[in-house]
């Protein structure tokens, strides 16, 4: 159980670090091709981003490294569930935007993925 739990918090770690760095193959590297980024827009509509759209516009974006953004992210759980299933639950930013993920994560072929992001923005 604990090597899952290094190996989900790599993971996590790296997909904080590709926010950070905009860098979308580092983020593709830990999400499954099927994955979506699932969130209520501020006009309370239910959006679901699939994971290549999500990182078209990464690819797009400055990122909070280059543009000297603060960066302050925190793991706040992680949770294996099961052989094949875990949770984590993080915080990060990207000024002024400030957001709560909670990532679900399956064991796939031997390895940890993202298989879904749900996700909360707040605007500072």
């Amino acid at each position: 159980m604990n090597e899952d739990i290094r190996a989900v918090e790599k993971v996590v770690r790296t997909y904080l670090d590709g926010l950070y760095e905009a860098d979308a193959d580092k983020l593709a590297s830990v999400f499954l091709p099927s994955s979506a980024l699932t969130y209520v827009s501020p006009d309370g509509k239910l959006q679901i981003l699939p994971r290549d759209e999500w990182l078209a516009a990464t690819r797009k974006r400055k990122p909070g490294k280059e543009a000297g953004l603060a960066r302050e992210d925190h793991i706040l759980t992680i949770d294996v569930i099961g052989p094949t299933m875990a949770y984590a639950k993080v915080k990060c930013q990207l000024p002024p935007r400030y957001f709560t993920d909670q990532l679900c994560l399956l064991k796939v072929e031997g390895r940890w993925q993202v298989a879904q992001k749900v996700f909360q923005v707040e605007q500072r």
